[in-house]
């Protein structure tokens, strides 16, 4: 049973700004909790998450439901009922990758602050994201104001290994939670200030993960009598192939949407080439300069696979009876999966390497044309003048392909504007978020929020 919002006189907007300003400091304690909460993913223990989300819900009177994918994979769901308007939905992970304290400056899970920084695992990636959803919804309940659509928040295990006991999951087991959901906001942008001014991004489609595994089975024998062939040549031969066989670079219509938006506040050397990407990748030696610039740009201009696992004998003088690899493949979001498989298999069929798929998603990209990216668009061009909004591409993935594919427009944005160097600490070392600029990050998604229940 939901419990539903009641509805008021418009005067009650007058109070809005006193739950604004209140709801920061309290999401920056909840935030600093929650840090110290360990979801370390793996295992996740996901379940602590749900139980620290649930007790704030509990005490504002809001009802919510709970299901655990697996023993100790929790996951949340709430929700505001409002008008007939498309549901709205906050989604958020609530594991992160793991951290090792030999390389912190601090306790990875201390929540400390310092320096006017929270540090912690999870600051950026994404507990500093998930409270500000929650000080949105907690704030839409609190002023009880008739909303023109449903509100719902979503909390999830699994996304940093793929989403499978999340997300996935409960798209599975509980389709009632995104029926009638029409707008989805997640992890995935945020502002940026530039030598030319402040610009925010907002995800609107990914590059598709398709993780592959190559086997090769052949004579085993002594290390000391190799044969012409075995099941680790085999294995080199095909990863050598992969290597010296890149993929084209070409621009795909959000990629390159993306890159002319860049090209507003990109330096004289990059500006050109960013304004017209479709004819910069066919300038000599134009691909190797961007990499060594950007490998995260790079990554936006063609499909991709790195080499991250390789295993084969478990001694020295032993050829074994079989190898194996697996390559991290990205792949632009305008073709299928399968007919990229099909031209690796191809490429390297002559090494008699077989290769089968961990893992493939479909592609799907959210229209700019929606209530809620028009929110993000007018409420940061008030709230920071002479910003930029522009539609981004992320090279790795979020739980959003998921419900892309079930028609959900879904945006990867956080209103939170971020010194550019602090975005290598996401899975990284030391990562933390500048208080004042999560505090302020609440405030402006709060007011995005309300753009779009309200209007």
């Amino acid at each position: 049973m939901y419990r539903r919002v009641a509805a008021t006189t418009i005067a009650c907007l007058i109070a809005l700004p006193v739950f604004a300003e209140s709801i920061e400091d309290e999401a920056l304690a909840w935030l600093q909790d929650f840090i110290r909460i360990d979801t370390i993913n793996p295992p996740g223990n996901e379940t602590r998450a749900v139980e620290f989300i649930g007790n704030i819900l509990d005490k504002e009177g809001i009802d919510y439901q709970t299901a655990e994918s697996a023993p100790g994979r929790g996951n949340l769901w709430a929700r505001l009922a409002g008008g007939d308007e498309p549901a709205l939905i906050l989604l958020q992970h609530t594991d992160v990758v793991p951290a090792d304290p030999a390389y912190w400056t601090t306790d990875p899970l201390s929540g400390e602050i310092k320096d006017g920084y929270v540090w912690g695992r999870g600051a950026l990636d994404m507990k500093g994201t998930g409270i500000s959803q929650l000080a949105t919804f907690v704030s839409l309940h609190r002023a009880g104001i008739a909303l023109n659509r449903d509100v719902i928040l979503v909390a999830t295990a699994d996304e940093e290994a793929g989403g499978f006991f999340g997300a996935g999951w409960l798209i599975e087991n509980h389709p009632e939670i995104f029926e009638g959901a029409g707008l989805l906001i997640n992890e995935g942008g945020g502002g940026t200030d530039t030598d030319k001014g402040r610009v925010f991004s907002v995800e609107v489609t990914q590059k598709v993960p398709v993780w592959l595994r190559l086997t090769a089975v052949d004579k085993p024998g002594h290390g000391s009598m190799p044969n012409a062939t075995s099941s680790v040549t085999r294995i080199v031969d095909a990863l050598s192939i992969i290597k010296a066989n890149p993929s084209p670079p070409h621009i795909v219509p959000a990629v390159d949407a993306m890159f002319q938006s860049l090209a507003r506040n990109a330096a004289p050397e990059w500006a050109d080439a960013y304004a017209n990407m479709p004819a910069a990748i066919k300038a000599p030696g134009f691909m190797s300069k961007l990499q060594e610039h950007s490998a995260f740009l790079h990554a936006l201009t063609r499909d991709t696979c790195s080499i991250t696992r390789f295993e084969a004998s478990n001694k020295i003088n032993v050829v074994p009876p079989e190898a194996w690899a697996e390559i991290d493949c990205r792949i632009l979001p305008d073709r299928p999966s399968d007919v990229f498989v099909d031209e690796m298999r191809e490429l390297i069929k002559a090494t008699g390497v077989e290769i089968s798929v961990i893992m493939a998603f479909t592609p799907a990209v959210s229209s700019t044309n929606t209530p809620l990216y028009r929110a993000i668009e007018s409420v940061t061009a008030e709230r920071h003048p002479g910003s930029t909004v522009m539609p981004s591409v992320e090279s790795g993935f979020t739980d959003s392909h998921f419900t892309r594919d079930l028609g959900i427009a879904s945006y990867g944005f956080d209103p939170i504007v971020v010194e550019e160097q602090e975005w290598s600490r996401i899975h990284g070392n030391d990562e933390r978020v500048s208080v004042d600029a999560f505090k302020r990050g609440v405030s402006d998604h709060l007011a995005i929020i309300r753009a779009v229940v309200y209007e």
